[in-house]
């Protein structure tokens, strides 16, 4: 049993240096994750400045307008399908395929943020808890100096992995936020482009059609109050 019991202490001591590897690893990916998401955020801002109230407002006769509007220079993910679904000829079926398309690319650029998210509070605990074994050998056999090694360690894994969980989570919160606003735009410039016109024209027949019942009712009612 001793044998199995520092065989297995062994194994948990030689996984610290890999788990501080990868945790030194993912909170520099996280750093370059913050950069990316401002460039990122800055681009959405100035999009949906430019064309929020053209989409807001779109009918199939301004469809062309919103087409202009599309920054030339921006090859942020929404733009770039949003110009191919313009450019496009009007499909409902080719729309769908679009829309899917754009919802997996969307979920390829959160993939970082959820094992961010996920793997920093993971290997955060995993490097407290090794850490946390030869601090406590320290602690009862009196070396100090070791055992404050060791708790700097334990302290410093934690912090690490919470920070780089903090940087995954904001990030997935906004960017899935984001992504399901361009989804439902998407939706709706297709719906807009792949309306019949004979659905318009009912539409209006119909509205004319209520208004001339509703005159007929009225002229019928005042001529037999009048008679």
């Amino acid at each position: 049993m001793e044998l199995i019991s520092k065989a297995l202490f062994w194994v948990a001591n030689s996984l610290l240096i890999p788990d501080i590897i990868i945790l030194l690893f993912l909170f520099i990916r996280s750093l370059f994750l913050i950069g990316s998401f401002y460039n990122q955020y800055m681009i959405k801002r100035r999009t949906d400045k430019q064309l929020g109230d053209k989409i807001k407002n779109l009918t199939p006769s301004t469809i062309g307008v919103l087409k202009e509007a599309l920054p030339e220079k921006d090859n942020s993910l929404f733009t770039v399908y949003l110009r191919d679904l313009l450019t496009s000829r009007p499909s409902e079926a080719y729309s769908d395929f679009l829309i899917s398309n754009f919802e997996n690319e969307a979920e390829k650029d959160t993939a970082l943020s959820k094992i961010l998210a996920k793997m920093g509070p993971i290997l955060g605990l995993i490097g407290t808890l090794i850490a946390m074994s030869p601090a406590l050998v320290g602690l009862s056999s009196g070396d100090i100096s070791g055992m404050a090694y060791n708790m700097q360690v334990v302290f410093a894994t934690t912090v690490v992995g919470l920070v780089i969980s903090a940087v995954g989570l904001i990030t997935l919160q906004f960017k899935q936020r984001w992504y399901a606003k361009d989804v439902n735009n998407l939706d709706y410039i297709s719906r807009v482009m792949t309306e019949k016109p004979e659905d318009i024209l009912f539409g209006n027949i119909s509205h004319y059609g209520k208004s001339g019942n509703e005159e007929f009712v009225s002229k019928s009612v005042t001529e037999k109050v009048n008679g």
